[in-house]
């Protein structure tokens, strides 16, 4: 990884502390509920899952609506381009396996962060690697939704 997308990758972190700092109304206070966990590890597996199958619509209800993530080129990633993306087959995740996970949960926001070996084709090119991520959630109308993610390639 070079040092403009370390910077970029900096951040993106810390764009998504700034966010979380100011969503948080007072000190946040740990849950260790294990269904909520759960929910979220799940969550997680749906989502590795729904990008195998290019399952456009369960990628719609996991990813909110203003959806955000940094790209390794450095550029911001909406929803809409990330669907788009997936849609065309442009970046195809052939396979994965999600390493260890830890998941933290502070009210209605949740962070989940972990490693994952992937099989991916990105431009007709074998991209594959093992990858560190953080997925950044936030409850809405009662459902958890992914408001922002990144990650870096690790080998």
């Amino acid at each position: 990884m070079g040092i403009q997308q370390m910077n970029k990758l900096i951040a993106s972190i810390l764009s998504t502390c700034v966010w979380i700092g100011t969503a948080l109304a007072g000190p946040p206070e740990l849950s260790k509920d294990p269904i909520v966990v759960g929910a979220i590890e799940q969550l997680e597996q749906d989502m590795g899952d729904a990008m195998v199958r290019v399952d456009i619509g369960r990628l719609n209800q996991i990813f909110a609506d203003d959806f955000s993530t940094i790209g390794s080129a450095g550029k911001i990633i909406t929803k809409k381009e990330l669907l788009v993306d997936f849609a065309s087959f442009h970046n195809r995740l052939v396979s994965y396996e999600l390493g260890s996970m830890d998941v933290q949960v502070y009210g209605d926001l949740a962070f989940a962060y972990g490693s994952v070996c992937e099989k991916t084709v990105r431009d007709g090119k074998d991209r594959s690697g093992k990858f560190v991520w953080m997925d950044v959630f936030e409850k809405r109308d009662g459902k958890w939704m992914v408001v922002r993610s990144t990650g870096a390639r690790v080998s």
